[in-house]
């Protein structure tokens, strides 16, 4: 245990050594490897990061993954420094400085595993974006604060939509000239239809971006240090004390709206505390009746822990996402829909999803969302599709094109397989006579609640 503190302490402090940062990363690597206990749910998070093209999402990823201490240094994304960022391993979209295929990652934040997917913004490759979305458990749409809700913005909320992925929004590029995070929050409303509010407020834009303002907890943020690694607090500034009670006025309107009991104390001129409003913003957007929006700039390494910080207070973990299965029963049209069970344990059999493949340097590596049970490595699995019994021969889990070998993986995990011969969409279970298909929608009205 003293160990795995030391590891975290380590990962958590960034310094600008990149030798001492390196120790620190292989402290955490070896703990995960060496750590028997399984994660309850309450501390996973399963999101991915959508957006337009150039909105800056793989930089995005690329704090988060530094400010986690899940890499040692961060790198820009077209590579000028013959780097590139961690999440774009093709040569290509180091080259292009632009996501082509969607790349999985891990990192923990808080005691919080997240497993992240950092999706591409081309209209050429939404389908990555179908794909990942389908496993998902939570998202953050990220908008530029200049170009506001554009074309392929609109087509990532309508795949959310389909899926029901609850989203937290995170306007980008605040130091751009021109920056108008006002006019984004008005598009959002207007052209995406959400109910939705400043959870914060920036202090100053472009050139003169220094911090934000959290309009829940009422202070002012500010990231110092040459990679914005150390987070200071202090009053709002006094010229715009109006305006973060204005916009704290209305957030906690439009949450009142959609929330019963915070609507409750509205009614009765209650002054909401901040574990009131956190609570109420969290039911609200796991519903999605309410999108949060933060802001920032991740390019200059401002706003992204905040970010995190309301990735694990708003988004769900996997048990707060129902998710089905079909049962395809032979000679009958009838399908009965069944529940997965998302119990972190091997009480139920195992079931998952291949939502992407890929060809890997050592064959297809097939990517698979665990929706119930643990599935083992050696282990038989079962296509329910074609029929045919698998051997699990390796099981890993994913950081962008590395591999970190896993014994196994429990409901919720998201894991990656070798030498399957499958296609995308196919179920796999632990039972060679059952024969079930994963839902595409998640959230669904009608179901039979009993488990297979």
């Amino acid at each position: 245990m003293s160990l795995l503190k030391a590891a975290r302490i380590l990962g958590q402090k960034p310094v600008r050594d990149a030798g001492s940062r390196s120790l620190g990363q292989i402290l955490i690597n070896i703990c995960r490897q060496c750590s028997s206990e399984i994660v309850p749910n309450k501390m996973i998070r399963n999101i991915g990061i959508s957006a337009h093209i150039d909105s800056g999402k793989t930089t995005l990823t690329e704090r988060v993954l530094y400010y986690t201490g899940r890499i040692a240094e961060m790198h820009e994304v077209k590579g000028k420094d013959g780097v590139g960022a961690i999440m774009d391993s093709m040569e290509l979209e180091r080259q292009r400085g632009i996501t082509i295929q969607s790349a999985a990652t891990y990192t923990e934040w808080k005691k919080r595993n997240i497993n992240i997917i950092d999706t591409p913004g081309h209209v050429d490759f939404t389908i990555e974006v179908e794909r990942a979305l389908r496993v998902l458990d939570g998202a953050v749409l990220v908008l530029c604060s200049v170009g506001g809700v554009q074309c392929q913005t609109m087509t990532v909320n309508r795949q959310m939509k389909r899926y029901n992925v609850p989203f937290l929004t995170f306007i980008n590029k605040l130091d751009r000239l021109g920056a108008n995070p006002n006019r984004a929050l008005q598009q959002i409303r207007s052209k995406l239809n959400h109910n939705t509010a400043f959870i914060q407020i920036p202090i100053g834009l472009e050139g003169n971006l220094k911090g934000i303002i959290d309009l829940i907890e009422e202070r002012a943020v500010y990231f110092d240090g040459p990679f914005g690694q150390n987070v200071k607090y202090d009053d709002i500034p006094a010229e715009q004390r109006a305006e973060a009670a204005d916009r704290r006025q209305e957030l906690v309107e439009c949450v009142s709206n959609v929330d019963e009991l915070l609507g409750e104390m509205f009614l009765e001129e209650n002054v909401p505390t901040v574990a009131d409003l956190k609570a109420a913003i969290r039911r609200t957007t796991i519903s999605r009746l309410f999108s949060p929006v933060l802001v920032g700039s991740a390019l200059k390494n401002k706003g992204v822990q905040p970010l995190l910080d309301a990735i694990v207070d708003y988004l769900p973990d996997p048990s707060e996402v129902p998710n089905y299965a079909i049962t395809n029963q032979e000679n009958s049209e009838d399908r009965v829909k069944v529940q997965m069970d998302p119990k972190r344990d091997p009480s139920q059999p195992f079931v998952g999803l291949a939502f992407k493949l890929e060809a890997g340097r050592f064959g297809q590596l097939t990517y698979i969302r665990v929706y119930q049970g643990m599935l083992k490595k050696s282990e038989n699995i079962y296509n329910t599709r074609t029929g045919k019994k698998i051997r699990v021969q390796r099981l890993v889990r994913m950081h962008a094109d590395q591999m970190e070998d896993v014994e196994e993986v429990y409901s919720g995990d998201i894991c990656a397989l070798f030498g399957i011969d499958c296609a995308s969409g196919d179920t796999f279970t632990a039972r060679t006579s059952c024969s079930l298909s994963m839902v595409g929608k998640k959230h669904v009205t009608k179901s039979s609640s009993i488990h297979y």
